[in-house]
């Protein structure tokens, strides 16, 4: 039986290439039926695929059950992955179909209520703030402003740490396109950023003046 549970972090002088040809290796060892290698393979993406899930999914509910379908696609696709890419990008546009798929279920059949929104998902999976953001501003405010193609870009390359050549192969978009979707996201995070710095420092000059009061 497979345990989908997050793996330890890894140490700050592991390198991201190396990672991912740890992992790839993992995959190809799991295709050819090594039960560690499943596990190991599994362990190690876990995070990240949750992660990116919850930015892509409208429905905070229905996370777990999209990574848990992710994998089991995977898994049984195993036979078919052959090391052209990294395991990881593999996985990620496995966990891409997944959520499109779930919209395409979803719109197909009577809504009885409305969706709660995505950005709950992203304040259980992702940290309230990136480095440099202050913690009392939360991620998924500033992330929810972005468009999504904006969005997954930024995700996929500065949160999960995708190169930009492997965001554009998941995404089936140039290189370039990737580049300046992140740019664009990252210029209007750090203005929206600024933003809501503002509005903080107004509601604390207004706290100071009542105190004073």
């Amino acid at each position: 039986m497979i345990t989908l549970t997050p793996p330890p972090a890894s140490p700050p002088s592991a390198s991201r290439s190396t990672t991912d040809e740890s992992i790839t290796a993992w995959a190809l060892a799991a295709r050819g039926g090594d039960p560690e290698a499943v596990e190991r393979f599994v362990g190690a993406l876990h995070r990240d695929v949750r992660r990116f899930v919850a930015h892509l999914c409208a429905d905070p509910q229905a996370v777990d059950d999209l990574a848990q379908d992710t994998f089991l696609r995977a898994l049984g696709s195993l036979h078919r992955f052959e090391g052209r890419c990294s395991a990881r990008t593999w996985l990620l546009s496995i966990a891409r179909r997944a959520v499109t798929d779930s919209f395409r279920y979803a719109a197909a059949r009577p809504r009885l209520s409305d969706v709660p929104d995505w950005r709950l998902a992203v304040e259980h999976a992702q940290p309230r703030g990136l480095p440099g953001f202050d913690d009392g501003i939360a991620l998924a405010d500033l992330l929810g402003a972005l468009p999504e193609e904006r969005r997954e870009a930024f995700v996929l390359t500065q949160m999960l740490g995708l190169s930009y050549e492997d965001a554009a192969e998941l995404t089936g978009c140039p290189v370039g396109t990737v580049r300046s979707r992140v740019s664009r996201a990252r210029s209007t995070l750090v203005r929206l950023l600024v933003a809501a710095e503002g509005c903080r420092e107004e509601g604390r000059e207004g706290e100071r003046v009542l105190v004073a009061a």
